[in-house]
């Protein structure tokens, strides 16, 4: 237990900052004041789960997503109770928007069981500044009042705006996502989960033009299988080499158990405990040549597709619905006509599309984040970027890091903020034990 008061403010309602909340809320400290603060209407949601389309199901089976670290199948016991899902149907891809359900439950309990104690308080409203203080922190709210606490925690999640092409390019359900012609050609930035979030959406409005779905590679996501992890030790995997030594190890493994009869995921599993162990050893040129040259590889076989959502995408791809794109994006006119060069050729493409949707996922450079609490903290000095910019810079304990290096005792945070110390940190089984961790840290 870390002495810093009792009072924490969790700046960020979504996914992450609930499951923050759960966690640091099992201290039976009566003292213990916690404060949740969230711009949007919900709780809960934040990006990932604030769709309403039934298709959008989360790319982890049910049983994996409970919040809490300690007890994993919460979250598939709360399907069952309410039979929306049979026990033996099989791993369950819920939709996103009942996992929101069930985090918005979650803190309805929480609510409802510190009512008397005080313990927790929720306001909604946007975040403008944190400042630390003599005794803590305050938080400026943009309504005109602050909240003053021991610490604060951001827990903001993922960026909301574009970062590839602002002003041409737009996130998928953003109040640019106006209605469309259904005929019409659409360009999609990026091959991954995202795209498969904007496939979906617009099958969902019954649009029936083109889609052209372009990334560095053109790689479409794995689809999971029921399978068996192997099991590792520590002892058993190369920490601290070189990029190239490590996944010689790691192809060679592959190739073992396939030989054994198994399958490629049972490694990519089994590896998972590891992952966040693996990434803090490395050296940071082999942290750099992983995110340039290996990463777009490993997401394919890491984060992957329901079946079901699998043979969707597939079967538009093969029908010529989607078109995948390995290239790049070289030029973008007024009315969008696009120039694309398609890998390993001098030779350009000109194509007519009616919208251009962002789904590249993580910014590269998070001092140019949209989220302008966290670039305030950045250009004020009391946050900076991860080495490679993915993030801010945090140590192992989830402690902001200044720009002159000094380790702050009153600024942490979690979830994907800190992918540049954690990585692995954008799913809800990595976050809950971050959380989790987090909580124990500082209360014990």
């Amino acid at each position: 237990m870390i002495g810093r008061g009792n009072s924490i403010i969790i700046v960020g309602g979504g996914a992450s900052g609930v499951v923050l909340a759960a966690h640091v809320l099992k201290s039976p400290n009566p003292d213990l004041r916690v404060t949740l603060i969230e711009k949007r209407p919900h709780f809960g949601q934040g990006m990932a789960y604030s769709t309403l389309l039934s298709a959008h199901v989360l790319n982890v089976r049910a049983s994996l997503m409970s919040a809490y670290a300690d007890d994993p199948e919460d979250f598939a016991r709360w399907v069952l109770e309410r039979d929306l899902a049979k026990p033996d149907q099989g791993p369950f891809y819920a939709p996103r928007s009942l996992y929101a359900r069930y985090l918005k439950e979650l803190l309805d309990d929480l609510e409802e069981r510190e009512r008397e104690t005080g313990r927790l308080r929720l306001i909604r409203e946007e975040t403008l500044s944190i400042s630390p203080t003599a005794s803590g922190v305050e938080v400026a709210l943009a309504n005109g009042t602050s909240v003053v606490g021991h610490l604060a925690v951001l827990a903001t999640g993922h960026d909301e705006q574009p970062g590839a092409f602002q002003g041409r390019a737009i996130r998928m359900g953003s109040d640019a996502d106006t209605a469309l012609d259904p005929e019409t050609p659409v360009l999609v930035l990026g091959t991954g989960l995202s795209m498969v979030d904007a496939f979906l959406s617009l099958e969902q409005r019954g649009h029936r033009g083109r889609i052209i779905a372009v990334s560095r590679r053109g790689l479409l996501p794995s689809p999971h299988r029921k399978g068996n992890p192997i099991k590792l030790d520590v002892a058993d995997i190369p920490l601290g080499t070189q990029l190239s030594y490590f996944v010689g190890w790691f192809r060679n493994l592959i190739r073992e158990n396939q030989k054994a009869g198994g399958d490629w995921r049972d490694v990519v599993d089994g590896l998972r405990p590891f992952n966040q162990t693996i990434w803090q050893n490395w050296p940071s040129s082999a942290k750099r040549r992983f995110v340039e040259h290996t990463k777009a590889w490993w997401d394919i076989h890491r984060h992957r597709m329901a079946p079901e959502v699998y043979e969707r995408v597939t079967e538009a791809v093969g029908s010529g619905r989607i078109r995948l794109v390995a290239g790049r994006v070289v030029d973008i006119q007024p009315g969008f006509t696009v120039t694309i060069q398609p890998r390993g050729t001098q030779a350009l493409e000109t194509l007519d599309v009616a919208r251009i949707y962002d789904c590249m996922g993580i910014a590269r450079d998070i001092s140019t984040t949209s989220n302008g609490l966290v670039r305030s903290l950045v250009e004020r000095g009391l946050a900076r970027p991860d080495p490679l910019r993915l993030g801010l810079d945090v140590t192992a304990r989830c402690e902001l890091i200044a720009a002159d290096g000094t380790v702050s005792s009153k600024l942490l945070a979690v979830g994907p903020l800190t992918r540049g110390t954690f990585f692995e940190i954008d799913a809800i089984p990595d976050i809950r034990v971050q959380c989790a961790r987090l909580a124990k840290q500082l209360f014990g």
